[in-house]
């Protein structure tokens, strides 16, 4: 399959503050990509370098085939873009907004924006300042579709939104990726990233600690809780440990590299008091990896592979 998009050993500086450090990440064409990381974490500028809004210090990127930097109008024209707080004209109407956007497109942008805005259940003749925020999200959502571009760049996009909203907007993301469609979805909500992604990254500080399928994390990641008998100080653990909290002599650990079998054969070797074995949820790996102390592990595999 195609590369719809990729970063090589981006870098990237403001002042003191390193934003991005060795920033490699591609996806395939019809993959949902999830960029998770804290609010600072880099995700913006990653995004902004993507789209040759912002030039790098170091390496390089490029969507469709098209390098960031030498064709920035090209691949804007052809990427469907949401940022975290877009830019509305208030005092237009949603089909004014429509018809206004499909000046910048060479293709029949405005019966594919109204047929969209149908689709979302919003009035085409209602002003942008009177639309409840959810409302505005589908209306930005159709107007970064319109023009049925390949990629579709997300930033933050349910930021602000209330809980039905939210779900509203992820499930018309859903039907884009099912339409085979690449999505970017940079968030720090971990749940919204869990519901639609294929992939998952992890960036911390402007580094990628983690790049995985996430059907491929809920494989061979595991919580594993052991309960020690008295006088045990430890126990051999499979797999590798991502986190490890101790408490008294209850061993809580994040294993990863690990399944099924291999713990059910670990357990009949060992010898404690109790062993607790459950599949941890995205926002708990997360976390581990928010909160580990290593981060020279970086992207363990690359998205597509």
């Amino acid at each position: 399959m195609s590369i719809a998009f990729r970063f090589e050993h981006v870098y990237k500086r403001f002042r003191s503050v390193e934003a991005l450090v060795d920033f490699t990440l591609q996806a395939e064409e019809g993959t949902v990509v999830g960029l998770l990381g804290e609010n600072g974490a880099g995700k913006t500028t990653a995004i902004r370098i993507l789209l040759g809004l912002l030039r790098p210090d170091a390496g390089r990127s490029e969507v469709l085939g098209l390098d960031s930097q030498r064709h920035s109008r090209t691949i804007r024209q052809r990427v469907g873009y949401v940022s975290e707080r877009p830019a509305l004209y208030e005092w237009m109407t949603v089909e004014q907004l429509g018809w206004f956007a499909s000046g910048f497109y060479d293709v029949p942008y405005l019966p594919r924006f109204r047929e969209l805005i149908r689709q979302f259940d919003v009035p085409l003749g209602k002003r942008i300042r009177e639309l409840s925020r959810g409302q505005r999200a589908r209306v930005v959502l159709a107007l970064a579709l319109a023009h049925e571009p390949p990629l579709l760049v997300l930033d933050e996009p349910t930021a602000g939104l209330d809980a039905m909203a939210r779900r509203d907007f992820l499930e018309s993301v859903v039907e884009v990726a099912a339409a085979g469609r690449t999505v970017l979805l940079s968030s720090h909500l971990i749940d919204d990233v869990e519901r639609v992604a294929d992939v998952v990254a992890i960036l911390r500080s402007g580094r990628l600690v983690l790049v995985e399928r996430v059907e491929e994390l809920k494989r061979s990641v595991r919580e594993v809780t052991v309960t020690l008998r008295d006088g045990q100080s430890e126990v051999p653990l499979p797999g590798k440990i991502i986190q490890a909290v101790r408490q008294d002599r209850q061993w809580r650990t994040l294993l990863r590299d690990v399944n099924d079998e291999q713990l059910r054969r670990w357990q009949s070797e060992v010898s404690v008091a109790d062993v607790s074995v459950r599949v941890p949820s995205l926002e708990e790996v997360f976390l581990a990896y928010m909160e580990t102390k290593e981060t020279a592990d970086v992207a363990e595999k690359s998205d597509g592979e």
